[in-house]
């Protein structure tokens, strides 16, 4: 029987489950998180006061030490070359053997091992690569993966409007992914995940046509070198300092406005 038309009626149960549009916010500020506790591990925390901009390059490269296993296995396979050139054995277990010191450092000294383990897996792998293959320029290609790894994730995640420095960002600074909703910053933060996944490719796009074309090892060892730390570090200061400015300008909005201070 047809009910009638004064009786109250059920609410009608959406067709499209709203699940996924829950999930996606969610698993966002998870991946977030989980950005952000890296940031601050490294000493890239823009919410942190009075540090300054020197202090926190600093950091992030992890002073001398963070220098010296960032660069010294690529220069004791690079000298061991130049020592033992036929020798790609020696070299790549030199490079390992370097890399493997301050891994077993870190962890007489209780400290966390992670950089250092992540730079002897690198070590190693490539020079399983030069092993199997014979050919020492082969000691580069982990790193032009790594490349087109972290280059794409930050160019994926800045045209998706989600950037990965937004992400972490908005952690740091308390603001979860409410950033979304401002045009500003969503601005700054699509161009600062722009400006890191051009500096991989940058890497890429010098270093990899100069391994098709057999340049030299020493050659494109001095080359990694130089657009290593060199181009590492200043992008870091410059993100520090931009979103600080952003945050800092947004909270100078006018208490009186709804809208965000780039909005208006």
């Amino acid at each position: 029987m047809a009910a009638s038309d004064d009786e109250p009626r059920e609410p009608r149960t959406p067709l499209t489950p709203s699940e996924p549009d829950e999930d996606a916010p969610r698993a966002s500020s998870l991946f977030g998180q989980a950005l952000g506790e890296a940031a601050r591990r490294a000493g890239m925390d823009p919410s942190v006061e009075g540090s300054s901009t020197g202090a926190v390059v600093w950091k992030a490269i992890g002073g001398v030490r963070g220098i010296v296993e960032s660069v010294l296995p690529l220069v004791v396979f690079r000298v061991s070359l130049t020592l033992w050139p036929d020798q790609h054995v020696s070299a790549v277990v030199a490079s390992i053997a370097a890399a493997g010191i301050f891994t077993v450092a870190r962890l007489v000294q209780r400290q966390a091992p992670s950089a250092a383990l992540g730079g002897l897996v690198a070590v190693g792998v490539a020079g399983v690569l030069v092993l199997v293959t014979g050919r020492a320029e082969d000691n580069f290609i982990p790193g032009f993966l790594t490349n087109v790894a972290y280059g794409s994730a930050f160019l994926i995640s800045a045209f998706a409007g989600w950037s990965l420095i937004g992400l972490a960002a908005g952690f740091l600074m308390d603001d979860g992914i409410a950033w979304r909703q401002d045009r500003r910053k969503r601005r700054v933060f699509f161009w600062l995940a722009i400006m890191w996944g051009a500096l991989f490719f940058l890497r890429l796009g010098v270093q990899f046509p100069m391994w098709l074309a057999d340049v030299d090892v020493q050659v494109i060892g001095t080359v990694k070198l130089v657009m290593g730390l060199p181009l590492f570090a200043p992008l870091v200061a410059v993100t520090w300092l931009v979103v600080r400015a952003t945050y800092a300008r947004a909270g100078r909005a006018d208490p009186g406005s709804d809208a965000p201070a780039d909005v208006r």
